[in-house]
């Protein structure tokens, strides 16, 4: 693969990986330090060229097993003897780092020589200092002013004395890396040979905030070729990857040194077909690389990523590009599920999906890779839990970022907004950045995911308290069962209410359902799922006070949002999905209730009506109560706002607005209107669980035992679906002809499976046998087939669908 050839301190550099040079598995054991957190006094602050730390030292032997132990307040890469160290990337990772510093562990035996050896650490601003935040009131220097790395390196034989560490005798210099941000880009000047300028000093640090590394890295996937190209008025080439992803443009060039190469992004283009990225606000988002002028030249950004599927490249000077790629990177790197249907639509939906948690899943949940923000959004975060641990490996990921939200989680339980937090250290133009119902509630809903996916019972425990102080919080907003947030943003509880339903203004959208009714409903839900958590945990006194709590608030809701006819107080489809769903209507209402709740599909014209917390809960909630062919008619219908409109219209990710793009092309508001948002992507959740019908079973979690509960809508027959889980493959596959269908389960090898059939699903077979369909059936592990018949649902005509690439 193409990389930098930068030419540092007295030889020539091959940024190459070596094979025994990867990341060593994260041990739960604590590193015992003896280095010094040491910062280049060449670095001349935010915004200014990179920096590095060097060391030259003499090894009598190498022994087999050296190990080096590396940490860095900024972004760092290491190089020993001009190799480079691992392949993760962004290192050390992003954490809430006033608590929390990861470390990485590295086997480097093959990069040593008995003798004379040199190790250079580079050091750029990361997420440490350079911009967070958007518009007016950006930070900078946010956790730190000074760029600095700490290292060991061992013998790795455990015989006490490191045979290097950072201490106040490196040297160190400038790089070629001029700038750098997460926001801004990178530029870097090939001409610049590094050189020692500069010492080191050591700075205070406490050393029992470092952790050993606690989740996957961020790796490189496989490059995206262009798909098309061509040249603007303005003589500029614009390429076309074909697909939006998060990373970077790495390419090859020749030319006269001098030249320039400078590279924008952009995730769509205009009605006119022009390159467009005023979406990304203040975010530069851009690469400018200088010519050394020595025959082929590779580059690929050291310190910085985009979001993007366009890259708009203006040349000066004499050079040429040999070739361009895209090179898409992600901490979840392997696809664990997949979902195809008879639909083109709902199968790009679901790869739009997996793309937007891919480009999202860098470090942290994210809620866009591209725009000047780029933060763990809390609300995105758990309502999209369920889904992300279907598509990857999740469970180290949300570990780390469960542990920044608990170290930074205020004193009064209130969980920020976004997580690792800003504005915890920079609360000046950010007061009250944290509080809100339906976003903190990750703190319990995350962790329950992962108890459901991996059986993870000891995370529970961990995050328990948490748990109940944010509880406790939300209660205290109103000092009682019903919550009434303040509407201004940064009063004490401010909710983001259903944030992004299909209208009203972008700074604080009108609600549909309103704040007090979804501020309370999440109180139930998530004081209910607490003592649940409490009970599984051993923690009885929590669960009784806390299911005491819940029932108070269910009451509560009853009386304050449900009227006597069974209409309930907002009238609107949140309100009635959310209630459905979770038990909230009293039974002698629900009749009445569906009858509202279907009014309500109807009055928007059978389109969707909900924002982030309402929409994860209406399809489910409307099979709940029995009306799977109005879930079709809403699923599948292909005007905004509806899912399957945006990839009508080229999506090729979540988008963050069901109206992104208006159905002539025309883009909406750009001040928040990104392309890369996997909130409503949540749906296939509902794919996997609902329509093909398998998930853990909430009494047997880590899918020990597998429920098998298909929902059968004849328009995406034939549907096939697998999850790579922690116990093995399952698969469920079903076809619909005429009322007859055909339903093939596998169950892992060691697990059972427990078949459940709608009521109306009659005349049931299991491997041949008859099945009265009432309960549940076991099935051993291994491949089983059902038949059975249905009634099948009418559904409202559609135009043929087809995929509309809107650009040429």
């Amino acid at each position: 693969m193409a990389r930098v050839d930068a030419r540092p301190i007295g030889r020539t550099f091959v940024n190459h990986v070596l094979p025994r040079a990867a990341a060593l598995a994260a041990t739960s054991h604590k590193h015992a330090w003896t280095a010094q957190m040491v910062r280049p006094l060449a670095d001349k602050g935010v915004e200014t060229p990179a920096s590095f730390l060097a060391k030259s030292f003499t090894l009598d032997g190498v022994g087999g097993s050296e190990v080096l132990y590396i940490s860095a307040l900024g972004l760092y890469r290491c190089f020993i003897n001009g190799h480079r160290v691992g392949n993760d990337l962004l290192t050390p990772g992003w954490t809430s780092y006033d608590s929390r510093l990861s470390y990485q562990t590295y086997a480097v035996v093959d990069l040593l020589v008995p003798g004379e050896n040199r190790i250079e650490i580079w050091l750029a601003d990361g997420w440490l200092r350079s911009q967070m935040m958007w518009g007016k009131a950006p930070i900078f220097n946010t956790w730190g002013s000074e760029i600095a790395a700490i290292a060991e390196l061992h013998s790795g034989k455990g015989d006490g004395a490191p045979l290097l560490v950072t201490e106040a005798s490196w040297e160190s210099g400038e790089l070629p890396v001029r700038k750098s941000g997460i926001y801004f880009g990178e530029i870097f000047d090939a001409r610049f040979t590094p050189k020692i300028t500069a010492g080191s000093a050591a700075i205070a640090f406490d050393t029992s905030k470092l952790i050993a590394h606690e989740t996957t890295p961020v790796r490189e996937l496989a490059p995206l070729p262009v798909v098309r190209s061509w040249t603007d008025a303005e003589g500029r080439t614009v390429y076309d990857f074909g697909q939006n992803s998060g990373g970077y443009v790495a390419f090859d060039v020749t030319g006269e040194a001098g030249a320039t190469v400078t590279v924008e992004h952009a995730e769509v283009l205009n009605e006119h077909g022009d390159f467009y990225n005023v979406n990304f606000r203040t975010a530069a988002a851009r690469l400018e690389y200088t010519l050394a002028g020595t025959g082929t030249e590779h580059y690929r950004p050291y310190f910085t990523f985009q979001g993007f599927r366009y890259a708009r490249v203006t040349i000066t000077g004499t050079a040429k590009l040999d070739s361009v790629v895209s090179v898409p990177i992600s901490s979840v790197t392997a696809v664990k599920a997949a979902f195809i249907s008879g639909n083109d639509l709902v199968n790009r939906l679901v790869l739009n999906t997996v793309w937007s948690q891919r480009a999202n899943f860098i470090e942290v949940p994210t809620d866009c890779p591209q725009r000047d923000e780029r933060l763990g959004w809390t609300g995105d975060a758990q309502v999209f839990a369920g889904t992300a641990a279907y598509f990857g490996e999740v469970q180290g990921f949300f570990h780390k970022w469960m542990r920044d939200l608990m170290a930074d989680q205020r004193p009064d339980g209130a969980v920020p907004h976004v997580v690792p937090d800003p504005t915890k250290l920079n609360p000046g133009d950010y007061p009250g950045f944290y509080g809100s119902t339906g976003w903190g509630d990750a703190v319990a809903v995350i962790p329950w995911q992962l108890y459901l996916h991996y059986g993870d019972e000891a995370f529970l425990g961990e995050a328990l308290p948490a748990m109940v102080k944010w509880v406790d919080f939300v209660w205290s907003i109103s000092d009682g069962p019903v919550v009434s947030p303040p509407r201004e943003w940064g009063g004490r509880g401010f909710s983001f209410g259903d944030w992004l339903q299909p209208g009203g203004p972008s700074a604080k959208p009108l609600p549909t359902i309103g704040d007090d009714a979804a501020a309370t409903i999440y109180l139930f839900i998530t004081s209910t799922l607490v003592a649940r958590i409490a009970r599984i945990t051993g923690n009885t006194d929590i669960a009784t006070r806390l299911e005491k709590m819940a029932a108070e608030v269910k009451a509560a809701f009853a009386r304050e949002f449900i009227t006597p006819s069974g209409r309930l107080a907002y009238d609107d489809q949140t309100s009635y999905a959310l209630a459905f769903l979770h038990d909230l209507i009293p039974e002698d209402k629900r009749e009445a209730a569906k009858h509202y709740f279907k009014a309500t599909i109807a009055r928007a014209d059978g389109r969707i009506g909900t924002g982030f917390i309402g929409t994860p809960a209406l399809l489910p909630a409307l099979v709940k109560i029995g009306e799977i062919g109005l879930a079709a008619d809403v699923f599948l219908q292909e005007e905004v706002p509806g899912w399957l409109y945006q990839v009508k219209m080229g999506a090729t990710t979540i988008w963050e607005r069901w109206d992104a793009i208006q159905a002539d092309g025309s883009i909406y508001n750009p001040q928040m209107n990104s392309y890369n948002h996997y909130a409503y992507g949540a749906v296939c959740q509902w794919l996997l669980e609902g329509v093909a019908g398998f998930r853990p079973d909430e009494t047997e979690p880590g899918f020990a035992t597998v429920v098998f509960e298909p929902t059968i809508i004849a328009d995406l027959s034939p549907v096939k679906a697998s999850h790579a889980s922690p116990k093995g493959d399952i698969r469920a596959e079903w076809t619909a002809e005429a009322d007859q269908v055909r339903y093939e389960v596998e169950v892992p090898a060691g697990s059972r499976g427990l078949l459940r059939l709608k009521p109306d699903y009659s005349n049931a077979r299991v491997d041949g046998a008859a099945w009265d369909g009432k309960g549940d059936y076991t099935l051993a592990s291994g491949t089983h087939t059902v038949t059975f018949t249905y009634t099948p649902v009418a559904r409202k005509a559609r135009a043929e669908h087809s995929i509309n690439a809107r650009t040429p």
